[in-house]
């Protein structure tokens, strides 16, 4: 899939807002905005393993499509949901276990880029990375 390779943040719109919509304390959100986030994507069927890595922590994540599992976000939010492929997009539902609301996401090639676009509570952010 095109998906597959390592990508690195090149910029963000609307992040810091979608992170205060989470509830995540303004010196997280102003670290987060910065935090030079580097995804390795490997796709083997309908399982990936996607390996997050930034300034703050690196973990590998194993997820097979249409599968819930149960994730921790950088600032220790928990969810649980899946991700599915709609097309060429990756389409993830997580619902938090603190309050249950929905966080969508969102990976797709868009020209040479990956964008990774959050949606929670009415507010949008994308993530903008290019491949190493």
């Amino acid at each position: 899939m095109a998906l597959n390779g390592t990508w690195k943040i090149e910029k963000n719109v609307n992040y810091e807002e979608f992170m205060e919509a989470m509830g995540v304390n303004m010196m997280k959100r102003k670290l987060g905005a910065h935090d030079n986030l580097k995804l390795t994507i490997q796709q083997d069927g309908n399982k990936f393993t996607v390996k997050e890595s930034s300034n703050f922590r690196t973990i590998d994540i194993e997820f097979t499509l249409g599968v819930d599992f149960e994730y921790s976000l950088a600032d220790g939010t928990e969810l649980t949901g899946s991700w599915n492929l709609e097309g060429n997009k990756l389409v993830g539902k997580f619902t938090r276990k603190d309050n249950g609301k929905l966080l969508t996401a969102y990976r797709e090639i868009v020209g040479d880029e990956l964008v990774q676009t959050y949606i929670y509570e009415g507010v949008e952010a994308k993530r903008f990375f290019k491949r190493t």
